[in-house]
C-alpha cells in the first residue's frame, strides 16, 4: 500500500513539473525537456552528423536547383512557424537511395536526394518539410526520452527486482510505444499543414504526397495496431478532416 502511494506520488508528480502545451494543436504533452536543452541537443547531433555525410554543395545542375528550393522552402515554413528560439536549418543529402527526410530538436533538417521524385515539386516538399517541422515544434523527440525516463523511474520505484523490471520495460515498449509514434505522426502532419498553408503552399498536395507515399512502399501488409506509423487510409481522413481549416489558412494567405 505504502509503495503504491509513492508509485502514484511519484507519478503525480513528474506530470505536474513536466506537463508542456503543443504550439497549433493545442495538445498536452509530458517533456522534462526545456527547449534551450532541444536546443542543445539537436544541434550537436546535427553537427556530428552533417561532418561526414555527403551534401549537396552545388547551387548548379538539377541537384544544385532542388538544393536551393529545399532552402527556399525551409525559409517560408520557418517564417511562420511558432517561435520557440530556434535556429532552422536545412541540408540536402547527396543519397538517390534513400527516401527520406527528418527534422532534429531545434529545427535541424536534413533532407535526401531520394525523396525529392516523391516530392516532384516545391509543394510536395513543404508536405514533407512541414510535417518534420512538426515533430520538431511539438518536441516529439524529447517527449519520447521524458517518457522513457519516467517509465524507467517508477519501475525501479516500484520493485527492486531487475528481471520484473526489465519485463515491465518490454511490456512498456510494445504496448505504449507503438500507438504514441503513430499519435506523434497524426500530429506532425496537422501541423505541418498548417505550416505550408500559411507559407501559402496548398494544403491539398499532403493527401497526394502521402498516396505517393504509400505506393512506393507497395501499400503496407501489416496491421496499422502493429505499425508505428498510421495507415495511409488513417492519414488521408484525418487530414481531410483538417483540410477545410488548412484551406481558410491557404487562402487568406493568397497575393
Amino acid at each position: 500500500m505504502k509503495l503504491t502511494r509513492l508509485v502514484c506520488a511519484l507519478a503525480i508528480g513528474l506530470l505536474a513539473t513536466a506537463c508542456t502545451t503543443t504550439p497549433i494543436t493545442g495538445s498536452s504533452a509530458f517533456n522534462m525537456f526545456s527547449t534551450a536543452q532541444d536546443c542543445e541537443l539537436g544541434t550537436e547531433a546535427y553537427s556530428q552528423f552533417t561532418a561526414d555525410a555527403p551534401l549537396v554543395t552545388t547551387n548548379w545542375g538539377t541537384k544544385g536547383e532542388w538544393k536551393n528550393t529545399v532552402e527556399k522552402v525551409m525559409n517560408d515554413l520557418a517564417s511562420v512557424a511558432e517561435d520557440q528560439g530556434y535556429d532552422y536549418e536545412v541540408k540536402l543529402i547527396d543519397d538517390d537511395g534513400t527516401v527520406n527526410a527528418w527534422c532534429l530538436p531545434c529545427g535541424k533538417m536534413a533532407v535526401y536526394t531520394g525523396i525529392l521524385p516523391v516530392c516532384d515539386d516545391a509543394i510536395g516538399l513543404a508536405v514533407v518539410m512541414g510535417h518534420e517541422i512538426g515533430h520538431a515544434i511539438a518536441r516529439h523527440g524529447t517527449q519520447r526520452m521524458s517518457l522513457d525516463s519516467a517509465v524507467q523511474t517508477l519501475l525501479s520505484v516500484a520493485t527492486s527486482d531487475e528481471t520484473l523490471q526489465s519485463l515491465g520495460a518490454a511490456a512498456y515498449e510494445y504496448g505504449a510505444a507503438l500507438p504514441f509514434g503513430r499519435d506523434h505522426e497524426l500530429e506532425a502532419d496537422h501541423i505541418g499543414i498548417v505550416l505550408m498553408a500559411r507559407a501559402g503552399y496548398d494544403p491539398r498536395e499532403a493527401v497526394a504526397f502521402w498516396g505517393r507515399m504509400d505506393q512506393l512502399n507497395g501499400g503496407s501488409s501489416t496491421p496499422e495496431w502493429l505499425s508505428t506509423h498510421p495507415s495511409h487510409e488513417t492519414r488521408a481522413q484525418e487530414l481531410e478532416e483538417l483540410m477545410p481549416m488548412a484551406m481558410e489558412i491557404y487562402l487568406a494567405n493568397q497575393p
